[in-house]
């Protein structure tokens, strides 16, 4: 679907600045997005602002350049793409300790981080024998796409990640002196620190996508990728392919995984209730309080309201 043809622009969007005051900035922000009709998760902290929103284009815009007026977001990084509806529920603007959580004390990309590397740079970089390409992102994510060769961390978390990469030194780097490491996510955000975290774990050759998957798939002819499936986002849309199209994937509404195909053809597969993946994690009791959730929101649909108990999109 063209961008002319999707009636919502949706923005992944991120800045690691200093801000002294969090909550003088959450009010306005709110305020800006709901008289713009634009929803989606916003999240503040001292390190800076992250979130991915939705909404008119020019509701959007108006969102953009209210952040980028906010103190050193001038160079504020936005990926934009389109969605045929709209992929968000709510609004959330939320104040916390980190934008990315990592958990790891004095992590400062301003002051120490990777080597960015364009999209049309990348093929030759992971490419080269002597690269280990490691996929930053959590282990449903990865399930469902990432690049040929990539390594999986099998995280549950972005928090698990550095206590991941310390149990695995040894092997990953193995006999290399100076060892040239190259990560990816999403958007970018989380490499950002997973860079400032190897750099401070004393990698110097260190490098990651700029722009994350997103601007590579935006941005790399499909006959030349080398990216494999689709890329899970944090909206209604699930997932995304080569020219950011929608993607196949729906979303399990217990355990809010990625569900295929073919994972929808499983019988333990029931709309609104469960998926292979988390039916045995919940109770009989829990499908069945999932079960009538699922029955009332269609009935609220019906009606062309939002039930109240709508769970909305994860933070």
């Amino acid at each position: 679907m063209t961008a002319a043809a999707s009636p919502f622009t949706v923005a992944a969007l991120y800045c690691f600045t200093p801000f002294q005051d969090t909550a003088a900035l959450q009010g306005p922000l709110e305020a800006i997005c709901r008289a713009n009709r634009v929803k989606g998760t916003l999240l503040l902290a001292h390190e800076g602002i992250n979130g991915t929103i939705a909404g008119p284009d020019a509701g959007i815009a108006d969102v953009l350049a209210h952040i980028r007026a906010l103190p050193g977001c001038a160079d504020l990084d936005v990926k934009l793409s389109h969605a045929s509806a709209m992929p968000f529920h709510r609004l959330k603007v939320r104040l916390k300790r980190e934008i990315v959580t990592m958990g790891v004390p004095d992590i400062d990309p301003r002051a120490s981080v990777g080597t960015y590397v364009d999209a049309q740079d990348w093929n030759a970089l992971i490419a080269d024998p002597d690269t280990i390409l490691i996929d930053t992102r959590n282990d449903y994510e990865v399930a469902i796409g990432t690049f040929a060769g990539a390594i999986d961390p099998k995280t549950a978390t972005f928090r698990d990640f550095p206590g991941w990469f310390r149990a695995h030194r040894d092997e990953l780097l193995g006999e290399a002196r100076r060892p040239k490491v190259a990560m990816f996510c999403t958007g970018g955000i989380r490499c950002e620190k997973s860079t400032a975290f190897l750099r401070q774990e004393g990698i110097e050759e260190v490098y990651h996508l700029k722009g994350g998957i997103l601007k590579y798939l935006e941005t790399v002819p499909e006959d030349e990728s080398l990216w494999r499936g689709e890329c899970f986002v944090f909206d209604e849309r699930v997932a995304v392919g080569h020219g950011l199209r929608e993607g196949s994937h729906g979303l399990c509404r217990s355990c809010r995984r990625p569900v295929s195909e073919a994972d929808r053809a499983s019988p333990l597969y029931e709309e609104g209730v469960s998926c292979a993946a988390c039916y045995p994690e919940k109770t009989d009791a829990q499908r069945a309080s999932y079960r009538e959730r699922h029955r009332q929101e269609k009935l609220a649909a019906a009606r062309g309201v939002r039930h109240v108990g709508d769970p909305g999109t994860p933070a």
